[in-house]
C-alpha cells in the first residue's frame, strides 16, 4: 500500500488515499494520470529513513510543482518567502528564540508575542 495525492486540472491536491499502485492503473480511480504518490513520513525533503519523496507529503490544498517534483503546502501570509531546499514557506524574519509565544502579524510583517490569560 502506498500513499497517492489526486490532483486537480490545477495540480492541486484534492485527496489523499492509501491504495494499492495497481488498483490506480485499471481507471476505477479516474484518470491515473491525476495521481502522485507522496510519502507519509516526508517533510521538508527529510525523511526518517533517509529517502524523501517529492519535498513534503501531500495534504488537501496543496499544489504539485511537477518542475521541482514537490508537494508544496499553501502559503500562509503573503510576505513568507518560499525554500526552495524545503518547499515549504518561511517567514521574512525569523522568531524569535527567547522561549516565549509568538504569532504572525501579517500587517506589521512581524511576530508578536502572544499574552496568556
Amino acid at each position: 500500500m502506498a500513499h497517492f495525492a489526486e490532483l486537480d486540472a490545477n495540480g492541486t491536491v484534492i485527496r489523499v488515499i492509501v491504495i494499492e499502485p495497481e488498483m490506480l492503473a485499471t481507471g476505477h480511480w479516474g484518470d491515473p494520470a491525476n495521481w502522485v504518490q507522496t510519502s507519509y513520513n516526508t517533510r521538508g525533503g527529510m525523511h526518517p529513513q533517509g529517502r524523501p519523496l517529492r519535498k513534503n507529503y501531500a495534504g488537501i490544498g496543496y499544489s504539485y510543482d511537477a518542475v521541482r517534483n514537490a508537494f508544496i503546502p499553501p502559503k500562509p501570509f503573503a510576505s513568507w518567502l518560499l525554500d526552495e531546499k524545503t518547499c515549504l514557506w518561511n517567514p521574512p524574519v525569523e522568531i524569535p528564540a527567547d522561549g516565549k509565544r509568538y504569532a504572525w502579524d501579517e500587517g506589521t510583517t512581524s511576530w508578536v508575542e502572544e499574552i496568556r490569560g
